[in-house]
C-alpha cells in the first residue's frame, strides 16, 4: 500500500494503555487486520503509551507475540510493513511530566491529519486522562477553525451510575466537543449487531408485522457460560445490571425497536434511539421488585477478588415496557448471566398465535406462535419460525424453519468489533457509539434496577448451580405472563437448543 499516495494528511492514533491486554489482545490485531485489507486511512501512525520504559523493537517484539497468541498469522511482509507505523513512548497520562514525551512524539510525527486517542484504561483514570490531556495542551476547546481533529475514544463502563456518567461526561466534555467523542460499546461493531438494522429496515415484508399489533413479546438473551474469572475485583463493584443491561442490552432493544431513522447517519441514529430509551415505562421501587429476578451462581463468593458476604447478582431478568404507539402493552423481557449453560446472544421476537384454530388437531396439540430470532454469537444469522402441513398425515401441522447464517454465505469469518469502531473513530463516523443523552437515558433505566436489587431490605439473589440457565425465579417471571424463555438458534454443540424453562405452559398465548 502506497501511504504517500494521497492527499489526505495522515491521522495519529494514541493509545494509551498500549500494553495492556485490551490494546495487545483487541486494538492491535483490528489494526493489523485493518492493514492487511487496505482499509487505515494512508499514512496513519499509531503512537503506544504506557509506563514501561520500551524501545520500538521491544514494543513490536511484544504486539507480535500477542498476535500469536490471538491466534492471528503475522505474514513477515505484512507485519513488518504494519510494525512500521507503530512507535512507542513512555508516558503517565494523568500529569503534564508524564505527557511531555507524548507531545514530544506527536510534534515529531506531525499533526496535520488530526488525533484519536484512545483510552484504553481502567475507568477511574479517565477524569485523570482527561485532565492530564488538558494541562499538557493536547486538548481543549475552542479549536481554530480547520484546525486538525482531536478526538477520544472512551471505553465502557462509562460510570457507575446517573451520577457518575453524568460528572464523566461533563468531564469529558470540557476538554471535547461532543462531536470528538466517541463511547464505545463493542457490541455495536458486531456485523451480527449492525444486521438488524439491515434485516428490520431493508426488508418491507417484515415493518407492518413488526408491532404490538402481531407481536405477543420479545425476548433478548445475553448468557455467558464463563465465570468472573479474573475480573472478581471490578466485577463484585458492577454486577451484571451495571456490566451488561445498561449498555449490550439497552443496545439491542433500541436497535430492535426503534424507528426507521431518515438515513444510516450518526444523528438521525442516535436520535432515534435516545427516543426509544425516553419511551420506556419508569420503573419505581414497586415495579424493580415485581419485574426483576437477580441471582448468583453457586461459589461466586469464593472467586479471586469477591468480597465472602456478598449480594452482587451475577445473573439479571427484567420485564420492560415501552410506553409508545407502536409498542404498547408488549413486555420485552432481558436477560443476561455469567456461569449459564452456554454462551449465546439472541434476540427472540414472538408473533401471536392465530385467533383461531381451524385445523382439527390432537387433544395435546396446538397452533404454535410464529417466531423470528436474530442470532447474534454464536450461531451467527436469522431464523424465522413457521407452520407447515405434515404431509400425508391429514391436516397435522409442525413446525418449520427457514435459517440463515453468516457463515454459509460470506468467504470470509465476520471481522472483529473493534475493526469496525477503530475505522469509523478514525474517519469520524459516529453511528456506532453513544451520545450523551443515550447514555443518560440508559443509566435513567438501570438505576432503578441496581437500587432495588442493592437494597440492604430486599431479598439476596438467588443462588443457581453453574452450567444451569439461572435462578428458577426467572422462570417464573415468565411463567407468570404464560409465557417461557425460548432459545431458537443453533448452540455451540450444533444442536437446536430446547426450551431452557421447566416450567413451560401447555401453551402460549396473546396479550390479555
Amino acid at each position: 500500500m502506497n501511504e504517500t499516495s494521497t492527499a489526505q494528511p495522515a491521522p495519529v492514533l494514541v493509545i494509551f494503555g498500549a500494553t495492556g491486554s485490551l490494546a495487545t489482545g483487541k486494538l492491535v490485531p483490528a489494526l493489523f487486520s485493518l492493514h492487511r485489507k487496505g482499509r487505515l486511512p494512508p499514512g496513519t501512525r499509531i503512537l503506544g503509551v504506557a509506563r514501561q520504559d520500551l524501545s520500538d523493537d521491544r514494543f513490536h517484539a511484544l504486539l507480535e507475540a500477542a498476535l500469536r497468541a490471538a491466534g492471528v498469522v503475522a505474514q513477515p511482509a505484512a507485519w513488518r510493513e504494519f510494525a512500521r507505523r507503530i512507535h512507542f513512548v513512555s508516558g503517565d497520562v494523568s500529569s503534564v511530566e508524564g505527557l511531555s514525551g507524548v507531545k514530544q512524539a506527536l510534534e515529531s510525527e506531525g499533526s496535520d491529519g488530526g488525533h484519536l486517542y484512545y483510552l484504553a484504561l481502567a475507568p477511574w483514570l479517565y477524569p485523570k486522562a482527561i485532565d492530564g490531556l488538558l494541562k499538557a495542551g493536547l486538548a481543549g476547546r475552542p479549536k481554530a477553525e480547520n484546525a486538525p481533529f482531536r478526538r477520544i475514544v472512551v471505553e465502557k463502563p462509562f460510570g457507575h451510575d446517573l451520577a457518575s456518567a453524568r460528572a464523566l461526561n461533563r468531564k469529558i466534555l470540557s476538554a471535547f466537543d461532543e462531536s470528538e467523542v466517541f463511547r464505545i460499546d463493542h457490541f455495536l461493531g458486531k456485523e451480527t449487531v449492525q444486521n438488524i438494522l439491515v434485516f428490520r429496515f431493508a426488508n418491507i415484508m417484515f415493518e407492518p408485522l413488526w408491532s404490538r399489533n402481531f407481536i405477543d413479546h420479545v425476548q433478548i438473551t445475553v448468557a455467558e457460560s464463563k465465570r468472573v474469572e479474573d475480573r472478581g475485583p471490578y466485577y463484585d463493584g458492577a454486577g451484571v445490571l451495571r456490566d451488561m443491561f445498561q449498555n449490550h442490552l439497552m443496545q439491542l432493544l433500541c436497535l430492535v425497536a426503534i424507528e426507521a431513522p431518515s438515513r444510516f447517519e450518526a444523528d438521525a441514529l442516535r436520535g432515534e434511539k435516545v427516543k426509544l430509551l425516553r419511551a420506556v415505562r419508569p420503573i419505581d421501587e414497586m415495579a424493580a421488585r415485581r419485574d426483576l429476578v437477580a441471582g448468583q451462581y453457586q461459589g461466586y463468593t469464593l472467586e479471586p477478588g469477591v468480597r465472602k458476604e456478598s449480594r452482587t447478582p451475577t445473573y439479571a431478568a427484567a420485564r420492560l415496557f415501552i410506553d409508545n404507539w407502536r409498542w404498547q402493552g408488549v413486555p420485552f423481557y432481558l436477560r443476561s448471566g455469567k456461569g449459564l449453560a452456554r454462551r449465546v446472544s439472541e434476540i427472540v421476537v414472538q408473533f401471536l398465535a392465530p385467533p383461531h384454530n381451524m385445523f382439527e388437531l390432537p387433544a395435546e396439540q396446538s397452533l404454535e406462535p410464529n417466531r423470528v430470532s436474530l442470532g447474534i454469537q454464536p450461531d451467527e444469522g436469522v431464523h424465522i419460525r413457521f407452520e407447515t402441513k405434515i404431509p400425508d398425515r391429514g391436516m397435522e401441522v409442525r413446525s418449520s424453519t427457514l435459517v440463515f447464517h453468516f457463515a454459509d454465505q460470506e468467504t470470509a469469518a465476520p471481522p472483529d468489533a473493534y475493526e469496525r469502531l477503530l475505522l469509523d473513530a478514525l474517519t469520524g463516523d459516529a453511528s456506532l457509539f453513544m451520545r450523551e443523552d443515550e447514555i443518560d437515558q440508559a443509566w435513567s433505566i438501570i438505576d432503578p434496577l441496581t437500587h432495588a436489587q442493592e437494597d440492604p431490605t430486599a431479598p439476596p439473589p438467588e443462588v443457581y448451580p453453574v452450567g444451569s440457565w439461572g435462578p428458577a425465579a426467572a422462570d417464573r417471571l415468565l411463567a407468570r405472563d404464560r409465557r417461557a424463555w425460548v432459545l431458537e438458534t443453533v448452540s455451540e454443540t450444533g444442536t437446536a437448543p430446547p426450551s431452557v424453562s421447566d416450567e413451560q405452559p401447555d401453551h402460549e398465548v396473546g396479550r390479555r
